[in-house]
């Protein structure tokens, strides 16, 4: 029988954490690990890796947004088919943190950077690599990339020892033709490497996306439960699981957690499709502006918010 190559890492905790401060409870997480794992998916990201002396507001933000080996061991005592992963960011990671995959609970590390700091993400990949990890690199903001770019990035990754190297929709800005250019683009520069996509929902187009990045030999599928992620979310895991032929995965176990944990956080949080995201979206823009937007008592004014992002005349009050 003709089996799928997909693999689904789920972003729920990682990505939906930077809509609540990663303000999850302990209990939250053990039962969405055991919902995912009952499911059949195969990593979750269960947050970053980073250090917290190399970021500001470390002591208010909740314990995945610096995973502490220790603190993980508790939390999940006993891991089942679902791996775990942890993202790090360029200079916010301090290596000596990171200790050998033998001795800790992680499984996947992935590097996010910009096209501009590969070579950096490079250097810590040896250093993961070295120490037992599956990695990453996550290239973020594609669609703000010059072609020179990237093709003087795939040359510094082809004959690193990176693992698999993303596709990052930061901004849901990308359509199925975007998809498809890059995918064959990484295709063709990195015909060595695997593959992972990570879309955002800005435009309603991260399920559809994943789906053709998919189809095109991408391995490596990031989605979140009910979509959870930074302002519009992520591919919602659910429908991959449900939607991807071939696989093993259980759609019920999803809805349970689904059911359970995030209706009712969906109630005291905002995250998901929402015209101001759409806006940025559509204007390939990072979505902080309409982040700031929604946080004021003028969330629902559009039309005002659009006219001030596509208005060039911009002037500035003197004071």
């Amino acid at each position: 029988m003709k089996t799928n190559h997909s693999k689904i890492v789920d972003c729920t905790i990682r990505d939906g954490g930077l809509v609540n401060n990663w303000d999850f409870s302990v209990e939250f997480v053990q039962q969405l690990y055991a919902g995912l794992n009952d499911a059949g998916v195969d990593y979750m990201e269960i947050g970053y890796k980073n250090s917290p002396k190399l970021l500001k507001g470390a002591d208010k933000a909740g314990p995945w947004r610096f995973l502490d080996d220790e603190f993980l061991r508790k939390v999940i005592p006993q891991k089942g088919h679902t791996k775990l992963s942890a993202l790090v960011d360029i200079g916010r990671v301090d290596e000596n943190d990171i200790l050998p995959r033998s001795e800790s609970m992680l499984d996947l590390i992935r590097v996010a950077c910009y096209i501009k700091d590969v070579d950096k993400a490079i250097e810590l990949v040896n250093i993961f690599h070295e120490r037992g990890y599956e990695t990453t690199i996550n290239i973020m903001a594609l669609s703000n990339v010059m072609e020179h770019e990237l093709l003087e990035a795939f040359e510094l990754m082809k004959d690193s020892v990176v693992d698999i190297v993303y596709i990052v929709d930061s901004y849901g800005s990308l359509d199925h033709k975007d998809i498809l250019h890059l995918t064959e683009k990484f295709k063709k520069h990195l015909p060595n490497k695997r593959l992972g996509i990570h879309a955002h929902n800005n435009l309603q187009l991260a399920f559809s996306n994943t789906l053709i990045a998919s189809e095109q030999g991408v391995e490596l599928l990031d989605a979140s439960v009910y979509g959870m992620g930074r302002a519009a979310g992520n591919c919602p895991t659910e429908l991959l699981v449900t939607h991807l032929k071939h696989t093993q995965y259980k759609l019920r176990p999803v809805l349970e957690v689904l059911e359970k944990l995030m209706i009712p956080l969906r109630e005291k949080e905002e995250w998901g499709y929402i015209i101001p995201y759409m806006i940025t979206g559509t204007l390939d823009e990072h979505p902080r502006s309409a982040m700031a937007l929604r946080a004021t008592d003028d969330k629902d004014n559009s039309v005002d918010f659009y006219d001030k992002l596509t208005t060039p005349e911009v002037s500035f009050e003197k004071k």
